[in-house]
């Protein structure tokens, strides 16, 4: 894929076509680290760590009723 890099103010920006976006989970506004190695440019996704409720929208009704969870081996003074 070819783009063209334009004027933008007193800087110059490069438009990402949305698919390109998709691919890679970014969306407008997310925050990127741009960096420079070996002589090209690298974009990568800042993690964005998930609210409580952006995490359970993936759980089923029927999951979120449940009153069994797995919450991994005893590790020390704690009582199930």
């Amino acid at each position: 894929m070819r783009g063209t890099i334009k004027k933008w103010g007193n800087s110059q920006g490069i438009r990402l076509p949305k698919n390109i976006l998709e691919d890679v989970n970014l969306k407008e506004n997310d925050e990127i680290e741009i960096r420079v190695i070996n002589g090209m440019i690298q974009i990568k996704s800042i993690k964005k760590y998930l609210t409580l409720k952006e995490r359970l929208e993936g759980y089923s009704e029927d999951q979120l009723k449940s009153n069994e969870w797995d919450l991994g081996k005893k590790e020390g003074q704690e009582f199930w």
